[in-house]
């Protein structure tokens, strides 16, 4: 099948460089993230690599947002498709977009992945794509890569910017969706779009996936997350504070939609680690918005807020750079965040400024209390280049979103 690829297309090696080591492997490979990320990007950068790589491989390609594959409804339809037009003759590189979209997509891929002349790849706008049973059955078999939005090196490079503090402002306002590249960074023309995006993600991958009823609930759910970006908080809390403004929902339903939420990759659910304890707290977490450009189109973008954007800015990048994050517990003392790659932990903190002595205190005082030899940092918008606070590292956040590793 000949596939007409778009052009001038930003090679993400980052992600690249992740799939490349299971390339023509008998595994299932698989990108999930929020809509608009550029999952379908990645496919068209590995096919272009494959073609240039193995041009007398064949490849097969099927978007189920293109009407011209409609008829792909079911797993038995998807499955019959590919073993039609698969080469008799040599390998066929086999990539399915948004394969969530057809019927019981499991019972395909248990089956596909397991024929030796195909090489598989799927994307999915579901964190839960793969689960249950079907994981199961396809342990060992399958890798999952979760495709976030632009970092800032790569928001750089898609607009053909200069690293600057105009330059991080407009990243902080207007998030890394990349289609952004095609449009004027103004914020009428901008947020526009984002609403867009917004509403689909809602809807297609929200509202009519879980045939939500109480929309309006929905909606007022993601603007409360949206004002309290950060903040600690229960589904029981969620409830009360909405009691208070006359919406009554139980706690079970204020999670069962948050659930929702974080399926669609809309936010970031961060749980609760107990530094003395070595145990994760079952209630109360945190919230992060995986695109901050939709987080401040439907919220807007407040000078109030700049320390919430601060924190969730540093949490998508510790993501993005393959951590996984949570957030400490130490006594009466909070660690912004708990990063661990590989066995190895850092410990963050976030802060606007240290210009105040009071905040130099606590926001370091917080990690000095920490009684083990992982390394230690504080990241703020100060730019600072100096000497360390009794060991613990100050970092600007341009040089973290540039620099860290």
């Amino acid at each position: 099948m000949t596939i007409k690829l778009p052009e001038n297309i930003n090679n993400r090696t980052h992600y690249l460089d992740r799939v490349r080591p299971f390339i023509g492997k008998n595994i299932l490979k698989v990108f999930t993230g929020q809509r608009r990320v550029g999952k379908s990007y990645l496919l068209f950068q590995l096919i272009a690599f494959l073609q240039e790589e193995n041009p007398d491989h064949a490849i097969l390609y099927i978007n189920k947002e293109d009407l011209a594959f409609s008829f792909i409804k079911t797993a038995e339809e998807l499955h019959a498709y590919v073993l039609a037009n698969k080469s008799t003759t040599s390998k066929t590189h086999v990539f399915i977009d948004e394969i969530q979209d057809i019927l019981n997509f499991e019972a395909a891929l248990r089956s596909l992945v397991l024929y030796e002349d195909l090489d598989v790849y799927c994307t999915g706008s579901n964190a839960n794509l793969l689960s249950g049973d079907i994981a199961g059955h396809l342990s060992g078999r399958y890798i999952e890569i979760v495709v976030y939005s632009l970092s800032y090196t790569e928001f750089l490079d898609f607009h053909k910017l200069s690293d600057s503090a105009n330059t991080l402002d407009k990243y902080l306002k207007f998030g890394g969706l990349p289609y952004l590249k095609h449009l004027p960074l103004e914020d009428a023309i901008v947020f526009e779009y984002l609403k867009n995006i917004y509403n689909t993600i809602v809807y297609r991958d929200i509202i009519n996936r879980y045939s939500i009823r109480n929309v309006p609930f929905l909606e007022q759910l993601v603007l409360f997350l949206a004002g309290h970006t950060g903040s600690l908080f229960s589904a029981k809390k969620i409830s009360d504070f909405l009691k208070s403004q006359r919406v009554n929902i139980a706690p079970n339903q204020v999670q069962i939609y948050i659930h929702h939420l974080v399926n669609a990759f809309l936010v970031h659910k961060v749980t609760r680690y107990d530094l003395v304890g070595k145990r994760i707290f079952e209630i109360g977490e945190k919230y992060y918005f995986e695109n901050l450009g939709i987080r401040n189109g439907i919220w807007g973008y407040r000078l109030e807020d700049r320390g919430k954007i601060l924190e969730n800015v540093v949490y998508n990048h510790l993501l993005y750079k393959g951590y996984a994050v949570q957030v400490g517990i130490l006594g009466e003392a909070e660690i912004d965040f708990i990063a661990e790659k590989s066995g190895e932990k850092q410990y963050l903190q976030v802060a606007l400024s240290l210009n105040e002595p009071q905040t130099i205190v606590r926001e370091f005082g917080n990690l000095k209390k920490i009684n083990d030899n992982y390394p230690k940092t504080v990241i703020t918008l100060d730019s600072f280049q100096g000497n360390t606070y009794e060991g613990i590292v100050a970092m600007d956040l341009r040089s973290f979103l540039l620099f860290w590793e």
